[in-house]
């Protein structure tokens, strides 16, 4: 068991009256993480909730609080999306962040399209194509080939150029992950080279244990990878330590994962949906389960998937002790700090987020 990589994935959820201060919030988590020593930090993309519905958006204001930190999404749903607008938005952002992007994508039609109608879709949705098809395309605009015969040109104030998707961010198109979370959706992802992102929840298929299935998944995405270069897989697990907090919030964190565990006891739903336990407990606690996760010694990449609704300070606890307590004892060697790593973990620590103060 050798995890390399540390990373987080947050869902930048806020009040209702104050999305101003959770954004915030989240970009402050970003700047921390990066002073822990994480080597990525991710965002959930939400639609229709209170979270990020821009990842973009949010991430290129994330690359200019942050230096070294990788930036990710997890996951940009493609039925909503324009592949080569998209891609522009990606692209910016790339070079904003001087390479440090990292896209997580997923293929369906939006969930909410027969609610969205016309706010969404251009006629009828039956004549839109949501298949993976619509995945490889915002790729194929990415690479940045040329558009057009060598006769084709656009016209500007800034002169006669070739068209191609600008600006362009190379590697970009390498960067690009797939959620899976079932058979079909892990054995495309390794034949069309994307990196993998797997987590807490998958599709009991073939059987209703949940590691079993998320095994056979990881599988036959390394027996189908066909990309250039060696795949990358992403492991997410929710894990939230109890060394740092104090009695209440223990009391809050173990009510929270106690409402949760129904759910992990059979397949839910027409498509049997499994989910893992949450790790809620001491660091010791949470390392013997995760030195029993059969999947984690088959991965050097995992993620820390936090709660939706926890505050800043909750946060920030189990940040700090996941990367003081947890991760070290896998093999993890936190990243080049920017800055005192070890004076960022104290103050993150010991103070309160400076939004929440001017609150």
């Amino acid at each position: 068991m050798a995890i390399a990589h540390l990373a987080f994935l947050t869902p930048g959820s806020y009040a209702e009256a104050s999305p101003l201060q959770g954004l915030h919030e989240a970009l402050e988590l970003f700047a921390l993480g990066e002073a822990l020593g994480y080597q990525s930090a991710w965002v959930r993309q939400r639609h229709l909730e209170r979270g990020v519905s821009s990842a973009t958006t949010f991430l290129a204001a994330a690359s200019q609080r942050t230096q070294r930190i990788a930036l990710g999404t997890a996951v940009i749903q493609m039925g909503y999306e324009n592949p080569f607008r998209l891609a522009e938005d990606l692209a910016t952002v790339d070079v904003l962040a001087q390479g440090r992007l990292q896209v997580g994508l997923s293929a369906g039609a939006p969930l909410y399209g027969d609610l969205l109608g016309e706010r969404l879709l251009d006629g009828d949705a039956s004549a839109v194509d949501f298949s993976h098809a619509r995945v490889q395309r915002l790729r194929e605009n990415l690479r940045g080939d040329l558009i057009g015969d060598e006769d084709t040109f656009v016209e500007s104030p800034a002169g006669r150029q070739r068209p191609r998707v600008q600006p362009h961010a190379p590697g970009l198109a390498q960067r690009l992950w797939y959620g899976g979370g079932s058979l079909r959706s892990a054995r495309w992802a390794g034949e069309n080279g994307y990196h993998l992102l797997i987590g807490n929840l998958n599709r009991g298929e073939q059987t209703d244990d949940f590691f079993e299935a998320q095994r056979s998944q990881l599988a036959l995405y390394h027996a189908h990878w066909a990309g250039a270069c060696a795949p990358r897989v992403a492991l997410g697990r929710v894990i939230v330590p109890l060394d740092g907090a104090d009695a209440s919030t223990r009391a809050r964190y173990r009510t929270w994962a106690a409402s949760r565990h129904g759910r992990t006891l059979a397949p839910q739903g027409e498509r049997r949906t499994l989910f893992a336990r949450d790790l809620v407990g001491t660091a010791d606690e949470i390392l013997e389960h995760l030195r029993s996760d059969p999947i984690v010694p088959l991965v050097q990449e995992l993620r820390l998937e936090l709660p939706y609704d926890f505050s800043a300070a909750e946060y920030t606890q189990i940040l700090s002790d996941t990367a003081r307590l947890i991760a070290p004892e896998l093999g993890w060697v936190p990243a080049s700090a920017v800055g005192d790593y070890r004076a960022a973990r104290a103050a993150a620590t010991s103070r309160p987020s400076s939004i929440t103060a001017m609150a």
